[in-house]
């Protein structure tokens, strides 16, 4: 009886795996062949005179032995040889020489064939289960994915998929300011896949340049469709990124498609990479055109490139130099990832090489007071020691005392030249 109950369990384990371990037919027949051959061997040494049927529609499986008829007294071992008169109630027509085939309940296996026939089908359902993880995400390398954030640790974040497979998240592969909650959804595209040890391991990442890349796919139909080509990415996740774009249909402006109306597509992008600052500009091979709209929204004065060298000096009014350099450093960082070029930047040369630009006085003079001598067009030293006091005073509604105090310190400078 006890055997019985051992033969129905093993059936229940073989529906356990079948059903939960989404395992095709054809593969669940050819790995419970293969546990039961290999069992089998174990046992007997051999399994070449067994025959194993499995009914997977039915949940069940039929065993056949294969053994060689002989005299009563000439058998040596039961397993692959059986005597004439034993045959015989098997097979009516049995003659010595010849094989005979019956069918052996499972249970007269035993107990230790059946837990070993369990381990071994874990074993293999097992392997199978993580070669077919590896196989899929092999082929999903580039592509978005979406998990459900299981467990946060030091240097990487878990998540399952819907299937429940794991995919690693690392620290430096998370944007500075991300911050998800246990269950939670989180999109990062697989950028690599482990298998070491057959243990496949998934590598997911948000910061980069490819997951902005499918954002934009995903959220501008010209670009998923090819009408419009991203050229090259630069990003410094959470912070700024820069994404030249280029199309070949001259109905399409690209950088505006990508924008969209109202900037509707780009803010899905920016809200999903935690307000990252995302400028789209044009793409184009002119390489002084590039850097110049790279580097935007500086404006250039002038540029001496080296396309052997890779590098571009740029020269800027004194205005422009923050703007081309950037919070942080993070606009000429981004121009020189996204050109490919060392760009270094200067200030732009006064026309008169002794005269000098009123931002360099900001030390002595407060930059409101400059700011409104610039306002009406006076940006240099000179500049303003030849417009007389009367005008300055009628054009920035400064008070008589600041001006005398800017021409002291203006004069003085060229007074100690």
């Amino acid at each position: 009886m006890a055997k019985q109950n051992e033969t129905v369990n093993l059936i229940d384990i073989f529906s356990e795996f079948k059903d939960f371990k989404r395992i095709d037919k054809q593969t669940f027949i050819n790995v419970l062949k293969d546990s039961f051959t290999s069992v089998i061997t174990k046992m007997y040494g051999t399994a070449a005179h067994y025959d194993v049927i499995v009914n997977p529609d039915k949940g069940d499986l039929e065993i056949y032995r294969n053994r060689l008829v002989m005299e009563d007294d000439d058998v040596a071992n039961p397993d692959t040889q059986i005597g004439i008169t034993e045959a015989l109630l098997l097979d009516d027509e049995a003659e010595i020489g010849e094989e005979v085939t019956d069918k052996v309940e499972m249970s007269s296996f035993g107990r230790r064939m059946i837990l070993n026939l369990r381990q071994t089908l874990a074993s293999k359902i097992l392997e199978l289960q993580k070669e077919s993880i590896y196989q899929k995400y092999k082929e999903m390398v580039g592509q978005i994915v979406t998990g459900e954030l299981y467990q946060v640790w030091k240097k990487e974040m878990l998540l399952l998929d819907e299937d429940g497979n794991e995919l690693y998240l690392p620290k430096q592969n998370q944007i500075p300011t991300d911050f998800y909650r246990k269950g939670e959804m989180v999109r990062a595209v697989v950028i690599q896949v482990e298998n070491k040890n057959q243990n496949p391991k998934i590598i997911l990442s948000r910061t980069a340049p490819l997951f902005l890349q499918r954002l934009f796919e995903q959220e501008v139909p010209e670009v998923k469709e090819g009408l419009i080509a991203i050229k090259k990415i630069a990003r410094i996740p959470g912070e700024r990124a820069k994404v030249a774009v280029e199309t070949f249909d001259d109905r399409i402006d690209p950088v505006g498609a990508c924008v969209g109306v109202k900037g509707a597509r780009i803010h899905g992008i920016v809200r999903e990479l935690r307000n990252e600052n995302i400028d789209v500009i044009n793409y184009t091979p002119n390489i002084n055109l590039y850097i110049q709209r790279a580097l935007s929204p500086a404006k250039i004065s002038s540029m001496e490139v080296d396309e052997e060298a890779k590098t571009a000096k740029v020269y800027l009014h004194p205005d422009e130099v923050s703007l081309a350099i950037g919070k942080g450093g993070y606009n000429i960082k981004l121009a020189n990832q996204l050109t490919g070029y060392e760009i270094e930047v200067y200030r732009e040369i006064a026309e008169d090489m002794d005269d000098i630009y009123l931002d360099e006085f900001n030390d002595e003079i407060d930059q409101w007071v400059i700011d409104a001598f610039k306002a009406i067009g006076l940006d240099t030293a000179k500049d303003v020691l030849g417009t007389s006091k009367q005008d300055l005073l009628r054009q920035t509604d400064l008070e008589e005392e600041t001006i005398d105090e800017v021409f002291r310190i203006l004069s003085a400078e060229f007074e100690n030249d």
